[in-house]
């Protein structure tokens, strides 16, 4: 949109999320009568972004559609979407939608259906920031883009098919970033994949946030987790505890894995710079790992989680495999027996090494890490999970037996949860009843709750329920990794 030029006067950018039907979207976009639709397709819009052109094309078949966006750069030919559009454009289309529009709009329609879009120069782009209206400031996630692209070669990832980075003069950056903060942004998401790459451009970009910290500032930033130099450390432990999240792409701790999908990472160094994070620094860190890739098994999964516990971040993201159209694991597809779903967003569902029901068995352990560990609900609690033993093999046995207790990997209330968690704390993992019961209450009461769950009444005494002041550190804990949490789930972690 910021792109449009000439054309921005007749041109409208409309949002809608998945919770809306096809039908009601289309009716939406009627009402303006457009003669040209854009639709960006991603892997979590797709299914429905597939459904909405289909009936776009009965209803108004002289309507024409145009697709963008990285679902359909790749494997066009294959894709039903794309078979339903009149034109898709292939990569960064800042520039080139304005440009076919313009061919179209003057009665010039090329000939090619698929174009793919020069690479755009970075100087040339507008950045969009000043689109971000006051209801965006209030109540979104702002994302931010200092620079495109990536130097490394994952076979997993999209990125791995960008062309070199290339970076958002400085200057031109920086000045949106004052005309944001002038407007009252305090929380920032960089979507950059790797933004400590340059240093003397993540340190530009540090410093001038540093400069203007007030203690509501958020920075959330997509680290390389092995590159952290003494002058980028000396940046980052200024920052008090909350300014900083890094979501650090660790994905698998087994060298000959990450060789296998040409995964360049330095694990020792990986080691050191995450303990420097949660040793020294109020950083706030999610660490990323994936399930299923070629040649990985549990045990090797297994030691790699355990290995990253002892690293300390805050959350770990355990992620399924997904096989992003384009991205080049397929080619282990014969060897590891990768059989990945046909439907969106096409994740892995068994592999030479890791059979179907145990990798349904990875998954409901991904999400049962998520409810407890990850969730900021149970802090104290989880640790005794698996005490001074393998923290992946304790907790694959509580998945286990929540599964068989609950039936469900959704809708579990917190109570019930927590009651759930001091059963089997004590009944399976043998924890002494009263330190179970103490930790599990001073976790339920981290948000001031004032209630006192009927199965601790037991264990802790009247004179100790008594709710935290909201201001003590406890009660601002869960609302502190609330927020992470928030700014992290808006991210394709893939």
């Amino acid at each position: 949109m910021a792109n449009m030029g000439v054309l921005a006067p007749e041109t409208l950018m409309v949002e809608f999320d998945i919770g809306w039907r096809p039908c009601d979207v289309l009716e939406a976009i009627l009402k303006h009568d457009p003669t040209i639709v854009g639709i960006g397709v991603y892997i979590w819009n797709v299914a429905v972004a597939t459904q909405f052109a289909a009936e776009l094309k009965r209803v108004r078949p002289e309507i024409t559609i145009v697709l963008g966006g990285p679902q359909v750069s790749y494997e066009t030919s294959e894709q039903a979407i794309c078979s339903l559009a009149d034109y898709v454009l292939t990569g960064e289309a800042d520039l080139q939608f304005a440009a076919l529009c313009r061919s179209l709009l003057n009665g010039e329609r090329p000939g090619e259906k698929i174009i793919a879009s020069p690479v755009p120069d970075m100087g040339q782009v507008n950045l969009p920031y000043e689109l971000y209206d006051q209801k965006d400031i209030d109540h979104r996630v702002i994302y931010v883009e200092a620079s495109r692209g990536c130097p490394f070669t994952c076979e997993f990832c999209l990125s791995s098919l960008d062309i070199p980075v290339r970076n958002v003069p400085l200057d031109k950056f920086l000045a949106s970033m004052q005309s944001l903060l002038d407007r009252g942004v305090r929380q920032f998401k960089f979507v950059d994949r790797t933004f400590n790459l340059n240093l003397n451009i993540s340190k530009a970009i540090l410093n001038f946030f540093w400069e203007r910290y007030t203690p509501d500032l958020f920075l959330h930033f997509e680290m390389i987790p092995d590159r952290l130099p003494a002058a980028l450390r000396d940046l980052i432990v200024r920052f008090p505890a909350g300014a900083l999240q890094f979501e650090v792409g660790v994905q698998s701790l087994n060298e000959t894995v990450c060789e296998l999908i040409s995964r360049r990472q330095d694990v020792a160094k990986l080691e050191d710079n995450l303990k420097f994070l949660r040793g020294k620094t109020g950083v706030h860190v999610h660490a990323d790992l994936i399930v299923g890739l070629p040649g990985e098994d549990i045990a090797s999964f297994g030691a790699g989680f355990d290995r990253l516990v002892q690293m300390g971040p805050q959350e770990i993201q355990v992620g399924m495999l997904k096989r992003l159209p384009g991205t080049p694991i397929v080619r282990h597809d014969v060897e590891w027996g990768m059989v990945y779903s046909p439907a969106p967003p096409f994740e892995i569902l068994q592999t030479k090494l890791i059979d179907f029901p145990a990798m349904q068995r990875m998954r409901r352990f991904s999400r049962y890490w998520d409810l407890i560990a990850n969730s900021g609900n149970f802090v104290n609690s989880t640790p005794l999970i698996w005490g001074e033993e393998s923290a992946f093999k304790w907790f694959v046995k509580f998945s286990d037996w929540l599964f068989s207790r609950n039936g469900a990997t959704h809708g579990i209330a917190l109570g019930r949860l927590s009651e759930l968690l001091f059963e089997f704390l004590t009944n399976e993992k043998k924890v002494d009843a009263a330190t179970a019961a103490e930790a599990i209450w001073q976790d339920y009461r981290r948000a001031g709750r004032s209630d006192r769950p009927a199965f601790l009444k037991q264990w802790i005494a009247m004179e100790t329920f008594r709710p935290p002041a909201m201001n003590s550190p406890g009660a601002g804990g869960a609302s502190r990794q609330a927020r992470h949490r928030g700014v992290v789930r808006g991210a394709d972690a893939s």
